[in-house]
């Protein structure tokens, strides 16, 4: 039991010493995508975009309001 506790120690000792994150010895980083005049930095490429993370709208219906006609409601012929 206290080797099974000391392991886990271990193991979260260890989350929390992160380093910035640098190319392997020998690689390289993916090539620029197709219309990019550089190289994307590993900075660039970790932060996510407006797409990848939404922005997430909070914003209640305060007042109701009537919906304007749709054109493209037609009965069925």
């Amino acid at each position: 039991m206290k080797k099974v506790v000391l392991l886990m120690g271990f193991a979260l000792a260890g989350c929390g010493a992160a380093r910035p994150l640098e190319v392997a010895k020998g690689e390289s980083l993916p090539p620029a995508p197709y219309g990019a005049a550089a190289v994307p930095t590993p900075e660039q490429l970790l932060t996510p975009t407006s797409q990848q993370r939404p922005q997430r709208s909070d914003e209640l219906l305060k007042n109701s309001e009537e919906r304007r006609s749709d054109e493209f409601d037609l009965p069925p012929n």
